[in-house]
């Protein structure tokens, strides 16, 4: 057979197939084979476009940091490099500075975790890493990881990089449901196939919007337990409660059981890139030789700046300022969703970021995108969420970042977008039916595995 060398195609010589380069990459044929996992995220691609100042965006999370009193941000970065800067300007240890790990257990004592020793806290830059360092440790080629549909985009492409098979497990308005995942890890042990963990969102979920209700999280815990199934808790938005505060967290019931993900970008800024993992002990030490290996150590300045303005500011007061801000922005996209688009379905959420809004079967929210951003409004496809093709007919919506007036200019243009694609299909084809009003919420779906 002659190798295809312009296309990059896998050619076979002598019977071994092989890869080769092409024009856009002579270096096709050296990657290895896990590179072929990473891939352009949906949301990523959004930021170009929504960032356009004309453009209503609903798609990022980027949290609201212009709510944050900059004068205290600039007097502990001065302070640090008065009183500390030789240190801040040095390398650090492995699992991060002594003084910020105090404070993340303080943090996390708002959760309901204690208890805890410094020891057990590894610092990363962002808990974007540390997600990283835990799927570094654990997935070979071919592993299962449990995730709930949807799931954090960013978590699932992590995943993919390590050759993992990501497998959804259906919630509802009160999360993960525990009968699915029964269902799931029965059927999959079934199969002969290998499950590593179960990655969860509880509160707030990323991008369902709902939270793990307080009556299923000991259920979900026994579940895994039973079936020697680590937990890997993600929660960046669990301080960032509405009406009342979510339930206690995961790892406060089970901590040799759960590897807790933390995270300051939400309720401090995304900038500083600080984040943090609390794990059981045996697997903490290899936490830390895996950012050994990878970073020698996270950034000694942002965690010192960090750590003084924990030391320093009223950090509860500026996150109930947050929570102000986030509530009123929520409010303005639920009020809007009922006023323009009040036949969908959508989450109700009581913090965090997003709102999951369900269309009809017959519109696909990835296809309409470009006439959205035509429209002058920007959203995030259900599909970037799903591991397997599904969401088509949802969506993302992000309260966070605009104004609550620009919110009910967004989702006004988003209705006229929805409305004039039902009245296109209802006109060629007469598919175009709108839902019955119903009661906001998430749609469960099937696993995927599970057809």
């Amino acid at each position: 057979m002659k190798p295809l060398e312009q296309n990059g195609s896998d050619v076979s010589t002598d019977g071994v197939p092989q890869r080769t380069g092409n024009n856009l990459d002579p270096w096709y044929a050296n990657y290895a084979e896990r590179a072929a996992g990473f891939a352009a995220s949906e949301v990523r691609a959004l930021f170009a476009v929504a960032s356009r100042p004309e453009v209503v965006s609903l798609a990022g999370g980027m949290p609201f940091v212009s709510a944050l009193p900059q004068e205290l941000i600039r007097s502990a970065m001065e302070r640090v490099m008065v009183e500390q800067g030789p240190v801040a300007l040095q390398y650090g240890g492995g699992a991060g500075i002594p003084e910020l790990r105090e404070h993340i257990l303080d943090v996390m004592s708002l959760e309901g975790i204690r208890g805890a020793s410094v020891d057990d806290v590894v610092t990363s830059t962002g808990s974007q890493q540390a997600l990283d360092f835990v799927a570094k440790l654990f997935l070979d080629p071919g592993d299962v990881v449990l995730a709930e549909a949807p799931s954090y985009v960013g978590a699932m492409g992590v995943f993919r990089s390590y050759q993992a098979s990501v497998v959804h497990v259906a919630m509802d308005d009160d999360g993960l449901i525990p009968e699915a995942l029964r269902q799931t890890i029965a059927h999959l042990r079934g199969q002969g196939r290998r499950i590593k963990f179960l990655y969860t969102i509880p509160n707030f979920h990323n991008p369902a919007g709902v939270t793990l209700s307080a009556a299923r999280r000991p259920e979900i815990l026994e579940i895994c337990r039973a079936n020697e199934i680590l937990v890997l808790e993600d929660n960046p938005y669990g301080l960032l409660h509405f009406d009342e505060p979510a339930p206690n967290a995961l790892r406060s019931l089970d901590p040799e059981g759960v590897i807790y993900l933390g995270s300051f970008s939400k309720t401090l800024a995304p900038g500083f890139r600080v984040g943090w993992a609390l794990a059981p002990h045996a697997i903490r030490e290899k936490l830390i030789l895996a950012a050994e290996s990878a970073i020698l150590s996270p950034s000694s300045f942002s965690q010192l700046v960090v750590s003084e303005y924990l030391s320093t500011a009223d950090w509860r007061g500026q996150i109930d300022t947050f929570r102000g801000v986030y509530r009123e922005r929520k409010d303005a996209m639920i009020d809007a969703l009922g006023e323009y688009l009040p036949n969908l379905r959508w989450t109700n959420p009581n913090g965090g970021f997003y709102v999951w809004v369900t269309m009809p079967d017959v519109l696909d929210s990835k296809a309409m995108l470009p006439r959205a951003v035509k429209e002058l409004v920007a959203y995030t496809p259900g599909t970037a969420f799903f591991a397997d093709g599904r969401g088509r007919h949802a969506m993302r919506l992000s309260f966070c970042y605009p104004t609550p007036e620009a919110i009910r200019v967004g989702v006004r243009r988003l209705a006229s977008v929805v409305n004039g694609e039902l009245e296109l299909l209802d006109t060629f084809a007469g598919t175009g039916e709108l839902y019955e009003p119903s009661r906001p919420g998430i749609e469960p779906a099937p696993p995927s595995d599970m057809k």
